[in-house]
């Protein structure tokens, strides 16, 4: 297969971003009702484009949620690999509002970078592929290889009905790897590769005291405040040193390995420029292991969001009826979110107070996933991301969660390949999310070089 994706990549490159613009501005948050019908121009934007660059049976498969968008290209010969990309459509909220240098889903470029909700996670990730795919089919009129591609529309909110779609449509999807591109480089100017992620277990506690909000001058000492009560539970979910004391939580942990350990730390955070970077004086975490080891192989525990009792301008001398809060445990290889579920409400009914009811609620999770690095199509990502930035890329952990990962080797049993282009201050989840042009012109140059390597897979074994 020739390389004159090159030429058309230099000479669409303003269009691409253009196009890029377009979809960007459709703000298709997933969480709640309010965007709903954005979602679904989305994924009708997405099924038309697609059909535009020349994919094939294109399609909106409807969810009990959001809209699940398909479509292939099945031409390079049966000889060849099918790949599966698989990215997501849907965008987290992008409030608050007042910490936008802009509005979110009005993006604007500026200093070689692209802000706006979705810029890294995901769009511009999947956009990459869509002109990866554009640059072959306009220029050999075919691909190198197989490819099939899956974007849904709830990702954000935790993949609710995608699971149930790849079981039931198995045939549809079979493909011998799950190409995603939703995860970040190492660094500026360093792409890398990503073989392992954490899963997660998200959970929510609920805490009711007395059947109304209470003058606290007038019961305050005799009626428990669930608020002080939910700050009492908080508080025994970890250590001063960072361990985790649900019990049972560490039962199938794994320690790395001193090889896992030496990889690692090859890559370790600068400590003073990453406190720089997020304004702290010092950091924490659990004692025994390095910055780099915490963020993204060892399990965490965090509150995500907190609520109760009065938050309006002013004093309102009261004792809520009721108190809550959000909690994420990131999870490690072995770990299952069910079971860690099951033991974090064990142990929440264990230590809460008879002052108080309390019900515990799984949200959501997804189990961790590792990939070989001595697979061929890992091999053949590097490569083709050697050529693509010019540089070494590298092997690297992510912290992050993509619970799907482990759904698509379970009904599939495809391994995924983590080929992400965004960096690690690109504001996602945050006020003014960012994607480095560099990384976005580069990242499609660097998907037409892989998709070359994967017609060749033969030579990386």
């Amino acid at each position: 297969m020739s390389e004159k994706f090159s030429e058309y990549f230099n000479q669409n490159k303003d269009r691409f971003l253009d196009e890029l613009i377009e979809v960007l501005s459709i703000p298709s948050v997933s969480n709640g009702e309010a965007n709903k019908s954005d979602v679904v121009r989305c994924a009708e934007w997405l099924k038309a484009h697609m059909e535009k660059i020349g994919l094939q049976n294109t399609e909106i498969y409807k969810t009990k949620g959001h809209p699940i968008v398909y479509g292939d290209y099945m031409n390079a010969g049966k000889d060849k690999p099918v790949i599966l990309i698989y990215g997501h459509y849907d965008v987290q909220p992008p409030e608050p509002l007042d910490r936008w240098v802009n509005p979110p889903f009005s993006p604007i470029v500026k200093d070689g970078k692209i802000y706006g909700r979705g810029t890294a996670d995901d769009k511009g990730q999947i956009f990459i592929h869509l002109k990866a795919i554009e640059s072959f089919l306009k220029t050999d009129g075919t691909l190198p290889i197989n490819v099939k591609i899956i974007f849904e529309g709830e990702e954000e909110i935790g993949s609710e009905n995608l699971g149930e779609f790849i079981s039931s449509h198995k045939e549809l999807l079979k493909a011998e790897y799950v190409v995603i591109s939703d995860t970040e480089m190492y660094e500026k100017g360093k792409p890398a590769i990503c073989y392992g992620l954490r899963g997660l277990c998200y959970m929510q506690i609920d805490v009711t005291g007395p059947n109304r909000d209470l003058h606290s001058g007038t019961y305050g000492g005799a009626v428990e405040n669930p608020i002080n009560a939910l700050a009492k539970i908080i508080s025994q979910l970890k250590s001063d040193e960072g361990k985790i004391l649900i019990d049972g939580f560490y039962d199938d942990v794994t320690d790395l390995t001193e090889e896992e350990r030496k990889e690692l730390n090859k890559l370790a955070t600068d400590e003073n420029q990453f406190k720089k970077d997020l304004d702290v004086k010092s950091l924490t975490g659990e004692k025994g292991y390095t910055l780099v080891e915490r963020l993204t192989a060892r399990p965490t525990l965090d509150c995500n969001g907190i609520w109760g009792g009065f938050q309006g301008k002013g004093t309102k001398t009261v004792i809520p009826s009721e108190a809550g809060v959000k909690i994420s445990m990131r999870l490690v290889p072995q770990q299952n979110p069910e079971k860690i579920a099951e033991l974090f409400k064990k142990y929440i009914e264990k230590i809460s107070p008879d002052t108080i009811k309390v019900k515990v609620s799984y949200l959501h999770g997804g189990k961790p996933s590792v990939t070989s690095i001595n697979s061929p199509a890992i091999k053949a990502a590097m490569s083709a991301l050697k050529k693509g930035f010019e540089t070494e890329p590298v092997f690297i952990k992510d912290g992050g969660s993509i619970p799907i990962v482990s759904t698509f080797k379970d009904e599939l049993g495809a391994d995924a390949i983590l080929m992400g282009f965004g960096l690690p201050d690109d504001n996602i989840h945050s006020p003014n999310e960012k994607f480095e042009l560099e990384n976005f012109y580069k990242g499609i140059i660097s998907v037409c070089y892989y998709y070359n390597e994967l017609s060749n897979l033969e030579k990386f074994n």
